[in-house]
């Protein structure tokens, strides 16, 4: 179960370099474990267990209990089925849509699945995005999304293990590595590594678009990018900020001398009922991020 107790001391610097020498997510430990599993969808397959290729270009998943697994899908996968698993794929896909999206599900996970690549033409505008913002018990684990102008886009859940690299972007567009758009459900943001080499918007972001911002673990990622590399919440659009603990996160000046092309840290209220910033420190010298 993820835990609101502090990582261990650090004592490496410079994980940015090769996050996995320091045991953070990269491309050698997140997405697809095995490629010669992969059949290609509709090439080689066209239906699975709870799923079929529909034919106006994306991979349905409308059973409950669907397994979707060693597939490379040439266009999104739409998930409306509950309990729902993917896992070891490869999905293609640019433009203005999503790799996978979840719509109304319960408990969906999605683990060890490459979505986009480096350098997509045009990019894809998000690899994994909640829909209505309403999904349930989502686990999104060991991902490696590329590409991509916002990583992760979901509002509850757990986000641990994915390797958010190689974003993209045109004109208009907000980059994020993982954001949410404003919640009281639980979300766990976990030991991922999220670069963002543009000078907007984050690494991570919390923002009050729909609601208000609470009940948040935001611990142990190695970040990097992005306008202000986190955004705390606090815009006080929906009301105060409450019980986000931001806890033992490495910040990296890979991108920009202060983090984000502006900062490390914006809108995160200490006030807040439960707000607790501690531990988070610079990867190249360990010294604290305050």
């Amino acid at each position: 179960m993820p835990s609101s107790a502090p990582p261990s001391t650090p004592t490496a610097t410079r994980c940015i370099t090769i996050p996995s020498r320091c045991g953070y997510p990269d491309a050698s430990t997140a997405g697809a474990l095995d490629h010669s599993a992969l059949r290609r969808v509709p090439e080689d397959v066209t239906s699975g267990t709870g799923w079929h290729w529909d034919g106006r270009g994306w991979l349905a998943v409308t059973g409950d209990d669907a397994l979707v697994e060693n597939v490379q899908v040439s266009g999104p996968i739409d998930v409306t089925g509950k309990d729902v698993t993917v896992r070891n794929a490869l999905v293609l896909v640019s433009g203005d849509t999503w790799g996978v999206a979840l719509r109304h599900t319960t408990n969906a996970t999605i683990t060890h699945t490459t979505i986009g690549s480096k350098g997509l033409t045009p990019r894809l505008l998000v690899g994994i995005k909640d829909i209505y913002g309403d999904a349930v018990g989502t686990s999104i684990t060991a991902n490696d999304i590329a590409g991509a102008s916002t990583g992760v886009q979901i509002g509850s859940g757990l986000i641990r293990d994915n390797y958010i690299h190689d974003l993209g972007m045109v004109e208009g567009d907000h980059v994020n590595g993982i954001t949410s758009n404003g919640s009281s459900r639980r979300l766990v943001i976990e030991h991922n590594t999220v670069l963002n080499p543009f000078p907007q918007t984050d690494a991570i972001g919390l923002f009050q678009d729909f609601g208000v911002e609470a009940d948040r673990l935001v611990s142990d990622n190695l970040l990097a990018g992005g306008g202000y590399t986190l955004y705390g919440g606090d815009n006080q659009r929906f009301g105060v900020t409450h019980d986000i603990t931001v806890l033992g996160n490495r910040f990296s000046r890979l991108y920009f001398p202060t983090g984000g092309s502006y900062g490390p840290v914006a809108s995160f209220d200490l006030q807040g009922k439960g707000n607790t910033w501690a531990g988070n420190y610079w990867d190249e010298d360990l010294t604290p991020v305050n």
